[in-house]
C-alpha cells in the first residue's frame, strides 16, 4: 500500500479517519437491523400483514436481536486475537446478509426469528470488534473523535430505516437493507490491519507499513517502538480474561465500563427506538407516527455529530454529566405525561391535536439529544482507552455480552410492563435508573481527555477520596481520582 504523504502537515489524520469511517460502516449495516423493527412491526401487526404476528410475537421479533448479539462477543473473543481485527470485522457482514435473505423469503414467524438471531450475531460482532479497531489505528489526538463515530454511524442506520421503511414494501425494505452489509464489505476490504495486531503476530514490517499509511509519514520509528514495547509487555502478562477479572487496575476499568454500559441501556434507549412508531401512534398530532420517527432520527443524527467535535476538547466527564441530566428531564416529561394520560380523565384534553400532545414528543426529543451528546458516544471512546492492549478483546466481549443481556431485558420487559401496568410505569423506571446513573458517573468516572494509553493505565492504579481534587497530568489535563 503506497504512502499518501511524507509529512505531518495539513490532513495528517486523513487516513486514520478514512479507515475509521470504513470500519464503522459495519455499524451502519448492523444497527440498521435494530432500526428495522420500528417501521416493520406496524406492518407485521397490520391488517395486510405479509406474516401476521401477535403482540407477544412482535416483542420477540424486536428483542431476539439482543439474544443473537450475545454470540458476537464470544466469536470476537475466540478469533480477534488469532486472525486479526480486519478479517473478523469483515466476517460480521455474513450473518447480516443471511438475515436479510431470510426476511426476503420469510413465510413464517419462525423464519423472522431466525433472521433476527442472525442479525444479532452480526450486530454483536461488529460492536465488539469495531471499537478495538478504532482504538488501535487512532492517534491520541483523534482517538475520542474516531470512537464517537461508532454512534454517529449507528444513528445514520436508524435514519435510513426510519426514512425508507414506511414508504416501501416489507420485502423491498429487506432487499434495500441487504445493500448495507455488502457495501461495508466492499469498502472495508481495502483497509489495513492494525499495527498492534501485526506486531503481536511478529510481523514488524507489515506493522510499519500499516502505521506509515495511517499516520501519512515515514517517521514512525518512535511510535512503532512504543507500540512494540506495549505488545511485549502484554504478552508477558498471561491470559487476557484472567487479567481482566483479577488484576486490580483492570477491575477498576471493568467497573467503569459496566457502569457506562448499564447506564446507557437502562435509560430505555433501545426500547424507545425499537418501538418509536408504536409509541408515537398514541399521540394525536398533525404528523403521522412514521413522520415523527423520521424527525426523531434526524434529530439524533444531528445530536451525535456534536460530541465528535467536543469529546477531545471539553472532555469525557462534562459530556456524560450533561447528557445524563438532560436525559433525566426528557424521560421525566414523558413519564408525567403518560401518567396523566393513562390514570386521569379530566386533566388532559381528549381533543385530537391538543397542544399538550407535543409534550411527550418534545420529551423524547430532549432525551434523544441529551443521550446522544454523551451516554451514546463517550462510553465507546472510553472503552478504547482504559484497557491495556492485551485484554481489550476480552473487555469488549464482557462489555458486549452484558450490554446484550440488559438490552434484551429492557426491550422485552418494556412491552410486558407497558401492556400490563401502563407505559408510564416503564418511563418512570427509565427515569429512576437515569438518575442513579448520573450520581454514579459523578463519583466514579475519571477524565481521560488527551491522555496517552500509558498515562491512562497509571490513572487506573490511583485511588482517591470521593471529593478529592483533580490531579494534573503530564500535559496539564486534570484528572479526577477514581473511587473504585
Amino acid at each position: 500500500m503506497s504512502l499518501v504523504g511524507q509529512g505531518r502537515g495539513r490532513g495528517q489524520y486523513r487516513n486514520e479517519y478514512i479507515a475509521a469511517l470504513a470500519g464503522t460502516t459495519s455499524l451502519v449495516a448492523s444497527v440498521a437491523c435494530a432500526g428495522w423493527s420500528s417501521p416493520a412491526l406496524p406492518v407485521l401487526r397490520g391488517p395486510n400483514s405479509p406474516i401476521p404476528v401477535t403482540p407477544d410475537e412482535g416483542s420477540w421479533i424486536v428483542s431476539l436481536l439482543s439474544i443473537g448479539s450475545l454470540f458476537g462477543p464470544i466469536i470476537c473473543g475466540l478469533f480477534v486475537d488469532r486472525y486479526g481485527r480486519r478479517p473478523v470485522l469483515l466476517f460480521s457482514a455474513i450473518p447480516l446478509v443471511a438475515g436479510w435473505l431470510f426476511i426476503v423469503f420469510a413465510e413464517s414467524v419462525g423464519m423472522l426469528y431466525t433472521a433476527r438471531l442472525l442479525h444479532g450475531i452480526g450486530y454483536g460482532l461488529a460492536y465488539s470488534v469495531a471499537p478495538i479497531y478504532l482504538g488501535e489505528i487512532s492517534s491520541d489526538a483523534v482517538r475520542g473523535s474516531t470512537g464517537v463515530l461508532v454512534t454517529v454511524m449507528a444513528k445514520l442506520a436508524f435514519l435510513f430505516e426510519y426514512s425508507v421503511g414506511p414508504y416501501v414494501g416489507f420485502r423491498a425494505l429487506a432487499w434495500i437493507s441487504l445493500s448495507l452489509p455488502v457495501g461495508f464489505f466492499v469498502l472495508f476490504f481495502w483497509m489495513p490491519e492494525t499495527p498492534y495486531y501485526l506486531l503481536a503476530r511478529g510481523n514488524k514490517k507489515a506493522a510499519a507499513k500499516s502505521l506509515c499509511w495511517l499516520r501519512r509519514t515515514t517517521s514512525i520509528d518512535e511510535e512503532l517502538s512504543r507500540m512494540e514495547k506495549l505488545v511485549q509487555d502484554s504478552k508477558q502478562k498471561g491470559n487476557p480474561l484472567r487479567q481482566l477479572l483479577l488484576t486490580s487496575k483492570n477491575k477498576k476499568s471493568l467497573v467503569i465500563i459496566l457502569l457506562l454500559s448499564l447506564g446507557m441501556q437502562l435509560t430505555g434507549i433501545n426500547a424507545i427506538l425499537g418501538y418509536s412508531q408504536t409509541i408515537f401512534s398514541r399521540l394525536a398530532l398533525p404528523l403521522s407516527a412514521a413522520e415523527l420517527s423520521i424527525v426523531l432520527a434526524l434529530v439524533q443524527l444531528g445530536s451525535v455529530l456534536l460530541p465528535t467535535f467536543l469529546v477531545d476538547r471539553t472532555g469525557r466527564r462534562p459530556l456524560l454529566l450533561a447528557s445524563t441530566a438532560g436525559s433525566l428531564v426528557g424521560l421525566a416529561m414523558c413519564a408525567v405525561y403518560f401518567t396523566l394520560d393513562e390514570t386521569t380523565t379530566d386533566i388532559l384534553s381528549p381533543e385530537p391535536g391538543a397542544a399538550h400532545g407535543w409534550i411527550p414528543f418534545g420529551g423524547v426529543l430532549l432525551f434523544i439529544i441529551s443521550f446522544a451528546i454523551g451516554l451514546a458516544t463517550v462510553p465507546f471512546a472510553i472503552l478504547g482507552e482504559v484497557f491495556p492492549k492485551h485484554i481489550k478483546a476480552a473487555a469488549n466481549a464482557v462489555f458486549a455480552v452484558i450490554t446484550s443481556a440488559v438490552v434484551f431485558s429492557v426491550v422485552k420487559l418494556f412491552q410486558v410492563i407497558s401492556d400490563g401496568a401502563g407505559t408510564y410505569v416503564s418511563f418512570w423506571i427509565f427515569t429512576g435508573c437515569t438518575a442513579v446513573t448520573g450520581v454514579l458517573i459523578y463519583f466514579v468516572i475519571p477524565e481521560t481527555k488527551g491522555q496517552s494509553f500509558e498515562r491512562i493505565q497509571e490513572m487506573m492504579m490511583q485511588r482517591g477520596k470521593p471529593n478529592a481534587p483533580a490531579q494534573e497530568g503530564e500535559d496539564g489535563v486534570k484528572t479526577r481520582p477514581l473511587l473504585c
